[in-house]
C-alpha cells in the first residue's frame, strides 16, 4: 500500500482553533455537478456521487507516489480539507470536462472532481460557474440502505443547500477513508466505493 493513501491526520481538518493544517498554504478541492435544464439529479443520488468522486480521486493513480497530481493532494490535505461544488451545464459543463479531472456518473447525476488547487488559483473555467444554485430534490421516496453498505449520515438539524451537502458528503467519505485499515480500503476500493448518503433520524441524531 502506497503510503500516500494512508495520509494520517496530526489533527483534525475541522478543529475549530488554529492548528498546523491552518499555518499550512490552503488548497481546495473542486467538483462541479452537472445540472442541465430540465433534467436535474436527485439530490441524494448528487450526494452520493460526490462523496465517490472525492474516493476516486484520492485513489486514482495519478493522486499517489510521483503521479501528476501527488503533490497537489499531499498539500491539500496537510491543510483543511477544503471542498467546493460548482454547478455547469451546456457549454459550461463540456469546458470543464476539458480539464484534468474525473468524471464519475450516478444513477442520474454527473460530477466532475479536480486536482486540487489554492484558493485564490482556480482555473479560470471553474472560476466563473456558479456555487449557488444547487437546490435538488429527491423526486422519489429514498429508499433505505442495503445491508453491508457504509453510510453517511447527514445532521438532520441543518439545512444546507446540495452543493454544500455534497461538500460534506465528500468531508464524510474521506474521513471515512483515512480511518479504514489497509484490507477494507482494498475492498472498499475493489468494489468500486458502494455507499450510501441519508439524513438521520432527529431521534437517533
Amino acid at each position: 500500500m502506497n503510503d500516500d493513501r494512508t495520509t494520517p491526520a496530526p489533527d483534525s481538518p475541522f478543529r475549530p482553533d488554529p492548528g498546523d493544517r491552518d499555518a499550512a498554504p490552503q488548497f481546495v478541492l473542486p467538483l462541479v455537478v452537472r445540472l442541465e435544464r430540465g433534467s436535474p439529479p436527485a439530490r441524494t443520488d448528487a450526494l452520493e456521487t460526490a462523496a465517490r468522486a472525492v474516493l476516486v480521486m484520492l485513489t486514482d493513480e495519478r493522486s499517489v507516489g510521483d503521479g501528476e497530481w501527488a503533490r497537489a493532494i499531499r498539500d491539500w490535505q496537510d491543510a483543511r480539507i477544503r471542498k467546493v461544488v460548482r454547478r455547469a451545464r451546456g457549454a459550461e459543463w463540456r469546458r470543464a470536462e476539458a480539464l484534468p479531472g474525473i468524471t464519475v456518473t450516478g444513477k442520474s447525476a454527473e460530477v466532475r472532481v479536480f486536482p486540487p488547487v489554492p484558493l485564490d488559483g482556480w482555473p479560470k473555467d471553474l472560476a466563473r460557474l456558479q456555487v449557488s444554485g444547487t437546490d435538488l430534490d429527491d423526486p422519489d421516496p429514498v429508499p433505505p440502505t442495503d445491508p453491508g453498505v457504509p453510510t453517511l449520515w447527514m445532521n438532520p438539524e441543518l439545512e444546507m443547500s446540495a452543493g454544500k451537502a455534497m461538500a460534506q458528503a465528500g468531508h464524510g467519505a474521506q474521513l471515512a477513508w483515512w480511518e479504514l485499515p489497509d484490507a477494507a480500503r482494498e475492498a472498499w476500493h475493489a468494489a468500486g466505493f458502494p455507499l450510501a448518503v441519508r439524513t438521520a433520524d432527529p431521534a437517533d441524531w
